[in-house]
């Protein structure tokens, strides 16, 4: 079952180190369709309305008080995030920047370009796909193995730099994020819950879909 998952998969496309500055034309295009799908899902489910992801919502909140696209205050953040890797001793990759850039531009494309549904349901089902879609794009991402995102970097280098369990670590950063963008003005919703539950599940469907198809 894909949820037993413990490892990303090593593929024949797989950069054999994140440090990689000169990858495989395959690995570069799969990192690239893996952090689009990763941005589009982002983006859908913040337009679906239901709640956004929790670092999405803290965008969504900057937002209310200063007149950028959420895409826009999205890449900020990362480059903000991205700074303090400084002091954790975290070394970024083409992932790295890339995640950074594509995320933001799905965002603001998905914002732009897709509808609200109108129906409840609907809503709710949209959102269910974003966190799948999310899942997925990061599946394709992680296996391309070029470099952490600026979140995760910034994940791995308090995990490091404190000693405590990673999920401890995570839940922090994910609550931190969440209830300063709720202040600020950015929606909270179902959608949230869905995403802070459903994306570990979805994301190692991702890795067990690219692992059966590339293995």
């Amino acid at each position: 079952m894909f949820l037993s998952i413990k490892n990303i998969p090593n593929v024949s496309w797989s950069s054999k180190k994140p440090l990689n500055f000169k990858p495989k034309i395959s690995t570069f295009i799969y990192l690239c369709i893996g952090l689009s799908l990763f941005g589009l899902g982002e983006g859908l489910l913040i337009v679906s309305f239901t709640g956004a992801s929790p670092w999405s919502v803290l965008a969504q909140g900057i937002s209310t008080k200063v007149d950028f696209t959420i895409g826009t205050i999205t890449l900020f953040i990362s480059l903000a995030v991205l700074f303090f890797w400084i002091f954790l001793d975290q070394k970024p990759g083409i992932g790295t920047i890339l995640n950074a850039l594509i995320i933001a531009l799905m965002i603001d494309i998905c914002i732009k370009w897709v509808p609200t549904p109108e129906n409840f349901i609907h809503k709710l089902l949209l959102a269910s796909f974003a966190v799948l879609i999310v899942g997925i794009g990061s599946g394709i991402y992680l296996v391309a193995n070029l470099g952490p995102g600026p979140r995760d970097g910034l994940m791995t280098g308090i995990q490091k730099k404190t000693n405590l369990p990673i999920a401890l670590v995570r839940a922090f950063l994910e609550i931190s994020v969440v209830s300063i963008g709720w202040y600020l003005g950015g929606i909270v919703g179902i959608g949230t819950l869905l995403f802070a539950f459903g994306v570990g599940p979805a994301v190692a469907l991702g890795l067990y879909f690219v692992g059966k198809i590339f293995s």
